[in-house]
């Protein structure tokens, strides 16, 4: 085990975080795509399971080559991949690849591999807003020069992945918010960000509930009056989900005896906190979301001792953005918000959401790796400098 850990740097505990919640993935992915193999692969239910082992070591390797990065390096790259977000999101707004009625996905030619730009548009939007206001701080209560430059990409990314996929341009939004007051930002400014944020969220479900059904119109209508109106909407996949919980109880039914998997659209992605519930009961609820909140509190911890504000912030935002969207995974899964569509980071099945994850994962990974190499020089009596970014 020493051995290991002279090759792979930076926070124990959350390579042990993402270990742990791989392994859930692997035997909740394996459990719950029985019914697509018998659908789509002839009853070949290893297929599933060594695709989705693919995907999880391959985001291991891109953690692995993210930490060893040095981190202040994602500050420059964070303006190359900030431009080049904006036309993958228009691309992928006109000619993406149409699933479940939303242009999310982009279709890599030749290959035909299809990814969502948005995963990528948010570790962009991260990396970046974690630069500007650093090199911003010394003016960061003027809204010209500092606040102006700041609010402008969230608007504009944001705005590009809204119209195909809401809860995730509203889960990005709400994150830059969060890294612009750790940054400092005059609050006035951030209160009116959310005042009209919310005036327009508001406006906008008004409308929602008042137009008629077109396109991805009518899937947020749906969801939203499911979620206000039980009487009268269609709650099929809320009511699965909660009878895989129910019927879960406190030690579960054990691995692969899972019957809601058959019932339950999209068990192994968007409900497969269902799953890991009905077949680990309530202590392997309770593991799942204990690693979410250990990485919160490792990545504050990181976040606070990082040797420079660029890599506070991007710990911070990083790390706030993976945990924000598991708690309203598990939250949509236990009916206490509407349904979103948003996978559960390293446990859900899924290509582009696990490698972008493990890259974010491995980002913060080097910012805890600069740290201890900080910390091991000051043992050996060698200065270390703090980094300027």
């Amino acid at each position: 085990m020493g051995r290991i850990f002279e090759y792979i740097k930076g926070d124990r505990t959350i390579w042990i975080i993402v270990i742990i919640l791989s392994v859930f993935s692997l035997l909740s992915v394996y459990s719950s795509t029985g019914t697509l193999a018998y659908k789509y692969r002839a009853g070949n239910t290893e297929y599933y399971l060594f695709k989705h082992l693919i995907i999880i070591v391959f985001g291991f390797l891109l953690m692995f080559a993210a930490h060893k990065v040095k981190y202040t390096y994602y500050s420059r790259l964070s303006q190359i991949a900030l431009f080049l977000c904006i036309p993958l999101l228009l691309l992928t707004l006109t000619m993406g690849t149409t699933i479940n009625e939303a242009n999310r996905w982009l279709t890599v030619p030749l290959i035909n591999v299809s990814f969502q730009s948005s995963d990528f548009a948010k570790l962009a939007l991260i990396m970046y807003l974690a630069r500007i206001l650093t090199k911003k701080q010394g003016q960061i209560k003027d809204f010209k020069y500092a606040f102006i430059p700041v609010i402008l990409p969230v608007i504009v990314i944001c705005g590009l992945i809204l119209p195909a996929n809401f809860s995730t341009a509203a889960i990005l939004f709400f994150t830059s918010i969060v890294i612009m007051f750790i940054g400092r930002v005059n609050y006035k400014y951030i209160l009116s960000v959310i005042f009209i944020g919310s005036f327009a969220f508001s406006l906008f479900v008004i409308i929602l509930l008042n137009t008629s059904d077109h396109g991805r119109l009518h899937t947020w209508k749906s969801r939203v009056e499911s979620f206000t109106n039980r009487t009268e909407a269609d709650t099929y996949q809320v009511d699965q989900a909660k009878i895989a919980i129910a019927s879960g109880g406190f030690l579960g039914k054990m691995p692969g005896n899972s019957t809601q998997r058959n019932f339950l659209p999209q068990a192994f992605s968007d409900f497969i906190y269902a799953i890991v519930i009905e077949e680990y009961g309530l202590i392997g609820g309770m593991i799942i979301l204990m690693m979410y909140l250990i990485l919160l509190f490792r990545g504050v911890r990181i976040a606070h001792r990082a040797p420079g504000t660029f890599g506070s912030l991007l710990v911070a935002g990083l790390t706030f953005s993976l945990v924000f969207q598991a708690m309203i995974n598990m939250a949509v899964t236990v009916d206490i918000l509407p349904v979103t569509g948003q996978p559960l980071p390293l446990v859900s099945m899924g290509g582009t959401s696990m490698w972008f994850t493990g890259l974010a994962i491995g980002i913060i990974l080097s910012v805890s790796r600069k740290i201890e190499e900080n910390t091991t020089d000051e043992k050996g009596g060698i200065y270390a400098t703090t980094q300027t970014d």
